[in-house]
């Protein structure tokens, strides 16, 4: 009998994926299904950005590219950073991935060994604890509640750096909560980053995605010391709706990002040359479409939470990014059971909170139509009266 990898073996599967394959064999069924589970824009990818593609192609740019990403590329992310987030990178301190996801598991990759301490904010993204097992590293989770806005503190950061900790995973506007750290929170995690030797992997892809009047701010913008203990990661997953075209990028210091290119030139090499064409054109064109879809998912989040209001003992936090509203059904026992039940029973997706470290919530996502949302809630009310 042959043996697994012992860290892939540690490795859980995803609820997320779970919970959508069960939606899609429902549908396929016949049944109505209204899907609150996608973490995706449920909008098109602009027609401009396609037809980069499409172009790219029938002019045969259909081979390699360098591994780290083209140099053009490379050059309007660059650009992006300064532009968007008054951060200056050079070309070679880029290192285009296969989607943010890819690019946040090669950071975490090169950063981390067996023995260290990876620091990341409950609740999380599914994906984060899985990736620093598979570096051999440890998770170490700092819990939050809605009183804090789902958000950690500088003091809890100090709390729990040991001589372990290697990393700060850190996500905004964050997947599941849609919380944002202002510049005056980063500022002081920063600082203790930066006392106790730290590194950060900040994780921006809901960057474009934000509904209050306070700029984005990322953490690497916010003096030459952070910056050369950061790792800034963002993409065009969600920004331009691209999902499938699997396109991340991640820039900061050039050592470690020269060792990023590395492990990527034995893994993946480079991100497919079309996809990247694509995001060329979504890098350099206006950002009216990303405007349109930001007001969209605003009214859509507006329309969600009166929805959410009219159902008596659920509660959450007002999301000020990202498409999420994670709500507390702890009135309703094990939120994995709920999830399973009114999948079942009312044909609503929803993924359970204990898959982002925060059993008895549940994650409701309003990317899709206010149609659907008005239907979905309608379903949900009636399975909370069930109970």
């Amino acid at each position: 009998m042959f043996r697994i990898n012992s860290r892939v073996l540690q490795v859980a599967g995803s609820t997320t994926l779970a919970i959508t394959a069960r939606a899609k064999e429902l549908k396929d069924q016949g049944k109505d299904v209204v899907n609150f589970a996608a973490g995706e824009p449920d909008f098109d990818t602009p027609e401009h950005i396609k037809k980069a593609a499409v172009d790219a192609i029938k002019e045969g740019y259909t081979k390699y590219t360098p591994s780290s990403g083209a140099e053009d590329l490379r050059i309007a992310i660059c650009d992006k950073f300064r532009k968007d987030n008054g951060i200056e990178y050079k070309p070679s301190q880029v290192v285009v991935g296969c989607g943010a996801k890819h690019s946040i598991f090669n950071a975490i990759m090169v950063l981390c060994d067996v023995g260290d301490e990876v620091i990341i904010p409950s609740p999380f993204w599914v994906s984060y604890p899985e990736m620093v097992k598979l570096a051999g590293a440890t998770p170490k989770f700092i819990f939050t509640t809605q009183a804090s806005g789902f958000k950690i503190s500088a003091q809890q950061l100090k709390e729990t750096v040991s001589s372990k900790t290697k990393v700060l995973i850190l996500n905004s506007p964050s997947n599941p909560t849609g919380s944002v750290y202002s510049k005056k929170e980063l500022a002081e995690i920063a600082d203790v980053c930066l006392q106790k030797n730290v590194f950060v992997i900040s994780d921006d892809i809901y960057e474009k995605l934000l509904y209050s009047d306070e700029p984005f701010v990322s953490i690497a913008s916010l003096g030459k010391d952070i910056y050369n203990q950061t790792i800034t990661v963002n993409g065009v997953s969600k920004a331009y709706a691209m999902t499938g075209w699997r396109i991340g990028y991640a820039a900061g210091p050039l050592d470690v990002m020269s060792y990023m290119k590395n492990l990527q030139d034995h893994s993946t090499s480079n991100p497919a040359s079309i996809s990247q064409r694509a995001t060329l054109a979504a890098l350099r064109s206006s950002e009216e479409t990303v405007a349109a879809m930001r007001a969209e998912f605003m009214a859509r989040r507006d329309l969600m939470m009166s929805l959410v209001d009219e159902i008596p003992g659920v509660s959450y936090v007002r999301p000020d990014g990202a498409f999420y509203l994670f709500c507390d059904f702890r009135k309703f026992g094990s939120s994995a059971d709920f999830a399973k039940r009114i999948l079942d029973e009312e044909y609503v997706a929803l993924i359970p909170g204990d898959s982002f470290g925060a059993e008895g919530y549940l994650r409701l996502t309003f990317s899709t139509s206010q149609e659907r949302i008005r239907e979905g809630l309608r379903r949900i009310k009636r399975m909370t009266e069930k109970y």
